[in-house]
């Protein structure tokens, strides 16, 4: 297959700094769409994967998967898109699409494993997919996303995971004007919860660690914080809310937020991937039917489906936008939690 060499940002090794590198593109195929990335989103999962934290990273790696770019050229079999179309390109670029979760349009739980943007196999060319810090990208059409008119594009970016991440348990469990809903922790994850759930209708409140992050959380969309390390406020919010949902990224006790729930409550696990530091009480559980559950990002017709809904509500994500060439040191800061509330690379710098 005919390949174009691209200009990126990568690296060949967990202990080296990403730089610039040259990657390969396919010629497009019949089904695909190549785009030219403007904005990249910086998401946690990059510098995980750069540094081969979760341990199979395959080298050399470029990460990105929150991208918004201009369409450039479609495939003879394209219909929905094209050339001057303002797209957007997720954490997917392929999965099996005929088993059960891909006909229910749930192609991230797809039982053959879906293909990443980045890090995932790549049946066209060998070797490992390669994601949005960078140039250009070619996708099959089915996973490009179309960008409403009039949103900040930049702002768009972290929709396509952070955004994506927190809509698909707000849609899954109904959130909606009558609920009672709770973020825990504050974060790129968490803003935009609140953004949402905002945007729902829901009664929102912020569950925080630091009493500053109050003026935050209510300029966001918050009616108001509970500190959770004050025992006296956790008592008393104890049955009060009908879904919580947790993107605090490391280990943590989630039985103080169980407490939280009101009877047949639900409280959803999106920022954290392991072993719990604490045993899950299950009595309140069982006497009270509520619900301890996990969601992964989303499957594309939710996630147009997001996009729409932040076209309508002119919802976007609070972001810092960067040149390419100060990804290292997004990367340093975002380990301090140095960001309000997620790093967009401006992509026009790489050229």
């Amino acid at each position: 297959m005919n390949t174009t060499t691209v200009a990126a940002f990568g690296t060949h090794a967990p202990d080296l700094a990403l730089e610039n590198i040259q990657i390969p593109r396919r010629e497009v195929q019949a089904d695909d769409i190549a785009i030219e990335i403007l904005y990249c989103g910086v998401c946690h999962s990059d510098l995980h994967f750069a540094k081969n934290d979760w341990g199979f990273t395959t080298y050399p790696v470029v990460s990105g998967h929150e991208i918004v770019g201009k369409v450039t050229a479609v495939g003879n079999a394209v219909t929905k898109y094209h050339v001057g179309d303002t797209v957007a390109v997720g954490c997917l670029v392929d999965s099996c699409r005929s088993y059960s979760s891909c006909a229910q349009d749930l192609e991230q739980y797809c039982l053959n494993g879906f293909t990443g943007t980045y890090g995932g196999v790549d049946k066209f060319l060998g070797g490992t997919t390669h994601g949005g810090y960078s140039q250009s990208i070619v996708v099959d059409q089915h996973f490009v996303l179309r960008v409403p008119n009039g949103l900040d594009l930049a702002g768009v970016a972290p929709l396509l995971c952070a955004g994506i991440t927190t809509w698909s348990p707000l849609r899954h469990w109904n959130v909606g004007p009558n609920s009672k809903v709770a973020v825990v922790g504050l974060g790129g994850l968490g803003h935009m919860a609140i953004k949402l759930a905002k945007g729902l209708g829901a009664d929102v409140t912020l569950f925080s660690r630091s009493a500053d992050k109050e003026a935050d959380a209510k300029q966001l969309g918050a009616d108001r914080i509970i500190i959770s390390t004050d025992p006296e406020a956790m008592a008393a919010a104890a049955g009060t809310f009908d879904f919580i949902l947790d993107t605090v990224p490391y280990a943590h006790d989630l039985n103080p937020y169980v407490q939280a729930l009101a009877v047949s409550g639900s409280l959803v696990v999106v920022g954290y991937l392991g072993a719990l530091e604490d045993q899950l009480n299950t009595m309140p559980m069982v006497f009270s039917r509520k619900t301890v559950a996990g969601s992964l990002i989303g499957g594309i017709a939710e996630t147009q489906e997001l996009l729409d809904f932040c076209g309508e509500h002119n919802i976007v994500s609070d972001v810092e936008v960067i040149k390419m060439q100060e990804i290292n040191q997004a990367y340093e800061r975002m380990l301090k939690s140095d960001v309000r509330y997620r790093f967009v690379i401006d992509m026009a710098s790489l050229k």
